[in-house]
């Protein structure tokens, strides 16, 4: 089998997921780019030096799943790694701060049509694409997902009354965390009599369009952890949930 390795990192014409698309392929690695907007993908993909290539894949749509594998599955025949990057934090088109959210997302208030949305893209768009990718994966023999989640869905941190961010935690954004943190430990036991490989990572608070830029870590910082994990070698570990650097965060 090539040594070259074939990665698919889905929300990455911006943000995160395009700095982590960016220093995988500085690093030798062939990048499907996605993007939910095709001809957004492909001026991004445009615009890393070599070895990127825009795919079109909605994470809320299975059809554009199941095209997205079968390209790649005709292109390369396999899937060495899975970074799950894209995700959203409110479906509001005013551009309020993270403070005002928060006011307007509370259990009591927050429009249920707003959490089935985020849920739609954080929770099940990532079971979606991990159903629709395994069986690539499995044809690689050093395999790995990386789940790109959130600090504030953690469970025990935020049962701290003294943890900074948890006045945020509400249905929405944070609990979707939760919930795809459960759904990445449902992966991790599914896989763990395998070699494929799975780890969880927080990209902490950074500045990016999820929350209006009012992020205190820049797209470079916030990045750092997620590449670190997604270019592991297959001695690298699995089951892990960590923030950088390699500081594990408790579910």
């Amino acid at each position: 089998m090539s040594a070259e390795r074939i990665a698919l990192v889905t929300g990455a014409n911006q943000g995160v997921g395009l700095e982590v698309a960016t220093k995988l392929a500085a690093n030798g690695v062939t990048v499907y780019l996605g993007s939910r907007d095709l001809a957004r993908g492909e001026t991004a993909a445009a615009g890393i030096p070599t070895g990127a290539t825009a795919i079109q894949i909605d994470v809320t749509d299975l059809a554009s799943i199941a095209a997205a594998a079968t390209r790649i599955r005709a292109e390369h025949g396999r899937l060495d790694l899975l970074v799950s990057n894209a995700g959203i934090s409110n479906t509001r088109t005013d551009r309020a701060t993270p403070e005002e959210l928060a006011a307007s997302s509370t259990a009591s208030i927050v429009s249920l049509d707003e959490v089935r949305a985020i849920w739609d893209v954080n929770v099940f768009g990532v079971l979606a694409v991990y159903q629709a990718m395994l069986p690539l994966l499995r044809e690689s023999s050093d395999a790995r997902i990386v789940n790109v989640s959130s600090g504030v869905g953690s469970l025990a941190l935020n049962a701290d009354p003294s943890f900074p961010y948890r006045l945020a935690y509400a249905p929405g954004y944070a609990a979707s965390k939760t919930a795809e943190n459960a759904i990445t430990l449902a992966m991790m036991i599914e896989l763990e009599q395998t070699d494929i490989k799975i780890n969880l990572v927080s990209p902490g608070f950074t500045s990016t369009a999820l929350n209006n830029f009012a992020g205190t870590e820049s797209i470079e910082d916030g990045s750092r952890e997620v590449v670190r994990v997604a270019l592991l070698g297959p001695d690298g570990p699995t089951n892990t949930f960590t923030r950088w650097e390699n500081t594990t965060i408790p579910w």
